[in-house]
Order: structure tokens, then C-alpha cells, then sequence
């Protein structure tokens, strides 16, 4: 029934000499491998993070994980995630089936209904987005995007001469 509440003074010892040197490696490696680590999360970016937070966890409380092979699977993972990010920044085809694409809701103040179901989005969060953008009419939008991080974009008309922001996004007229 003691080990229940307490284990020892030697577990706690080494859960705080383990945990410490975890958590400087890891904050380490993030610094190392650079802001896109850390950046806005799409579903490859979650994965990584979360498999980071069980890595952690699992070098933390399990006495038949060394050190070493935590800081492997920290390397690791962070190896891959720069390896796919680097291919996905110079291949378009690798990029769309890691990150998909954006997706138009709205455009010129009308919802897209197909999208809208096929996104899982409801006309009621796509207001909520215009509202917060600082814009009280939709006619006044000229498009509402669902990100690949999964913000929505709110993008204000204009007749601005240049290439559109919309160039990249699925469903554009």
C-alpha cells in the first residue's frame, strides 16, 4: 500500500534528475531545429507535438526507459519533422497531401453551403470570424478561408491591382 503514495527516495530522485535533463534537451532540439517547430499547428505539427509530450512523459515516469533513448526519440522526431517540413517547403504535391489545401466558405458575401458541410464549419462560426475581423456586414467580405492550421481568414474587399490571396484556395471562382 506504500507504493501507492510513495515509491522511495530514489524514484523521486530520479524523476527529478531525468525530468530536468528531458526538459533541457528537448527545449534544446526545439531551439536547434527552428520556428517552424514551434509554429501554428496543422494536423502534421499536432502529431509531432503531441508524440514530443509522450516522449517526455514516457522518459519522465517509466524506470525502464533510459535517458538515452528518450533523447534518441526526441532526435528522432524532430529529425523527421525537419526532413518532411523541408520536402513539403520545396514540393507543392507533398506539401498539399501533408497540410491539404485552404477552403473558401464564403465569397462575396455568400456562403458556400458544399464547403461549409464538407469542412465542418457552420455558417454561425463563419459570422462569428467577420465579427471579429472588425466587419459588420457579410456583403462586405470578399471571402471567408478555412486555414490549414484550422483559423479562418477573413479577407475584406478591395480592387487592389497585384496577384490575389485566394490564388492557393480550393473552391475559388
Amino acid at each position: 500500500m506504500e507504493q501507492i503514495f510513495f515509491g522511495g527516495w530514489s524514484s523521486l530522485i530520479r524523476t527529478l534528475v531525468v525530468g530536468v535533463l528531458a526538459y533541457v534537451v528537448l527545449v534544446v532540439f526545439l531551439r536547434i531545429s527552428g520556428n517552424r517547430t514551434l509554429s501554428k499547428l496543422n494536423a502534421f505539427d499536432l502529431i509531432v507535438t503531441v508524440a514530443l509530450g509522450s516522449t517526455l512523459a514516457t522518459v519522465l515516469l517509466s524506470k525502464s526507459v533510459p535517458l538515452a533513448d528518450g533523447v534518441l526519440a526526441f532526435a528522432l522526431l524532430i529529425g523527421l519533422q525537419l526532413v518532411v517540413t523541408w520536402t513539403s517547403v520545396r514540393t507543392q504535391w507533398f506539401r498539399r497531401i501533408l497540410t491539404g489545401e485552404p477552403q473558401l466558405l464564403l465569397y462575396r458575401g455568400e456562403f458556400m453551403p458544399a464547403a461549409l458541410r464538407k469542412a465542418r464549419v457552420t455558417e454561425d462560426e463563419v459570422r462569428s470570424a467577420v465579427r471579429s475581423s472588425g466587419v459588420l456586414a457579410l456583403e462586405g467580405v470578399e471571402a471567408v478561408v478555412l486555414e490549414t492550421d484550422g483559423s479562418l481568414s477573413v479577407v475584406q474587399g478591395g480592387s487592389q491591382a497585384g496577384s490575389s490571396s485566394l490564388e492557393d484556395v480550393q473552391g475559388r471562382p
